[in-house]
């Protein structure tokens, strides 16, 4: 299959369209991770996003039930069928595909279909366990395809549970009807909330909100001592939740300032993700990017050295 992004399935393409409309701040990845050349770390983006839908944004368990059952069974053939569905047979005409196993491609879409019947957690540390059972899994294949079977996967886990706990957050008010909520039982038991008050804005919800943004601010400080490397798109992610983070605790109402879209990256953001491109391509265990990643830089920065 053409790797040509304009070859690419509508499946892949659409999503790719959802995901950097839902993040931005992603499309200065796009200058460091080339499409021709990694149409397959593209395709395994839009997997997890597949993933990550039906785990977090379906409204009928048993439809995403249905849905992640077929992707289990859909991975397990894989290796020996080269896929049905377009997105699969992207990854796996790529070897990297073949060096990972079978329960690593699998082991994401058991795990959502597992997310569809947890409830809201206890605390915060039950909320970091829980998730990671699928953003683990996600991590782990995420990983194994960048920078092999032996890199650490402790900070990228650690990075997607955050970021997916940040993106809960968000959308507190329209999700109080779910069996999961974004803030743990302790938290709402803390501040007199119910799930009335989480509709509608009101002082006590505010407060657990700004409790809840220190804890993650702090889990994101610490993620960054945990071992293990991080693809462009996860250091992105990283630095995004930063951002956020800072913007809303600074903000007089955070719970508002959460729905703010960051602003457009700067240098750093650029310099960041050239760093980690460059660091990925030496680390690259098939040997497909350890050409200088100067030009990357300069299609990024423009002709007059200003981001674009």
């Amino acid at each position: 299959m053409s790797a040509d992004p304009q070859a690419w399935p509508d499946e892949l393409q659409g999503r790719i369209d959802k995901w950097l409309h839902t993040h931005p701040q992603q499309r200065i990845a796009l200058g460091f991770v080339d499409r021709m050349r990694y149409a397959g770390h593209y395709a395994l983006l839009a997997l997890e996003q597949e993933m990550l839908d039906a785990a977090y944004g379906a409204r009928e368990p048993q439809v995403a039930a249905t849905r992640l059952q077929w992707w289990v069974e859909e991975l397990s053939a894989a290796p020996a069928s080269g896929g049905h569905h377009p997105l699969t047979e992207l990854l796996f005409a790529d070897r990297r595909a073949r060096s990972i196993a079978a329960s690593t491609w699998t082991a994401p879409a058991l795990a959502a279909i597992a997310q569809l019947s947890r409830g809201t957690a206890a605390d915060f540390p039950a909320q970091l366990e829980a998730a990671g059972v699928l953003h683990g899994a996600l991590a782990t294949l995420e990983t194994q395809w960048w920078y092999g079977s032996r890199a650490s996967t402790q900070r990228a886990t650690r990075v997607a549970v955050l970021g997916q706990l940040l993106h809960a957050l968000r959308a507190l008010a329209e999700d109080a009807d779910r069996d999961c909520l974004p803030l743990p039982m302790v938290r709402l038991a803390q501040h007199g909330l119910n799930r009335e008050r989480l509709r509608q804005p009101d002082p006590a919800s505010a407060q657990a909100v700004r409790d809840q943004l220190l804890d993650l601010q702090r889990g994101l400080v610490e993620s960054a001592r945990m071992s293990g490397p991080l693809s462009v798109f996860r250091v992105v992610q990283w630095r995004e939740a930063r951002q956020s983070l800072a913007h809303a605790l600074a903000a007089a109402d955070s719970q508002a300032a959460l729905a703010v879209v960051p602003a457009r990256p700067g240098l750093w953001d650029t310099l960041l993700a050239w760093r980690t491109a460059a660091a990925w391509r030496q680390a690259d265990p098939w040997g497909t990017g350890r050409e200088c990643a100067t030009a990357d830089m300069a299609n990024a920065l423009g002709p007059d050295g200003a981001h674009h």
